[in-house]
């Protein structure tokens, strides 16, 4: 769509802070005015809309935050239950207890980077995760799946759509819950998640599709967990 609006606000609604084109309000794809629980959340989604010039093209991925926002009231906040069951998934198989079995440099760089991670999950969540050598799939103590279970819990809609972004992103419910918990940066937690490829980047040289993929990758966790902030603040 082009932009034809002249000016973009933030308007004080019941249900929260909604966001209106020229006095109209910001609707979700299901008819109803866009509402948002915090005011720097609305703004930042106000941003998005006053970003283009007008008669400008806009793009869905021009409007990361406003797409969350929609994903949280209309598909997440109805039934969380389904939502965290398929992040819960994620914990069952983490990225971060599957580790190489050689060089001894990666598997090195793995238990430096890993290993803190998976620590604070035990002592913080109370998930104490196995680790494997290798990609034969194990299963984790049920004691360890209720305390990410239990963490998930805690999360309402508008942090579920962000770790809808950054789990699947990362491969690891744990460094998900890490940066929803600012214990980690989303940049550290991309740069654990991608290890073993930057690994292999050092000793073949870069691949510049893979690292393009990963850029967009990385600021799509990044502006998840920035939404779940807002959202919050």
């Amino acid at each position: 769509m082009k932009r034809i609006w002249s000016a973009v606000a933030v308007q004080a609604l019941e249900t929260g802070f909604g966001i209106t084109l020229d006095g109209r309000p910001v609707r979700l794809p299901g008819g109803a005015p866009l509402a948002v629980p915090a005011e720097a959340l609305a703004r930042a989604i106000a941003a998005e809309w006053d970003a283009p010039d007008k008669d400008q093209d806009i793009r869905p991925d021009d409007l990361p935050l406003t797409r969350l926002a929609g994903t949280a009231v209309e598909r997440i906040a109805p039934d969380t239950a389904p939502v965290r069951a398929g992040l819960l998934a994620y914990g069952r198989s983490d990225l971060l207890c599957y580790r190489a079995t050689g060089p001894d440099g990666l598997v090195a760089e793995q238990a430096r980077l890993w290993q803190p991670w998976l620590d604070w999950a035990g002592a913080t969540l109370g998930a104490r995760l196995a680790v494997t050598a290798g990609i034969t799939a194990i299963d984790q103590p049920p004691e360890a799946i209720a305390g990410l279970d239990a963490a998930l819990a805690t999360h309402d809609a508008w942090s579920l759509a962000g770790l809808g972004v950054t789990v699947p992103a990362l491969g690891s419910l744990v460094l998900g819950l890490a940066v929803a918990a600012g214990a980690i940066a989303p940049a550290a937690a991309h740069d654990c998640a991608t290890l073993d490829e930057r690994w292999q980047e050092r000793l073949w040289g870069e691949d510049a599709e893979a690292a393009a993929r990963r850029a967009r990758i990385g600021g799509e966790i990044a502006s998840a967990a920035r939404f779940v902030n807002l959202a919050r603040s």
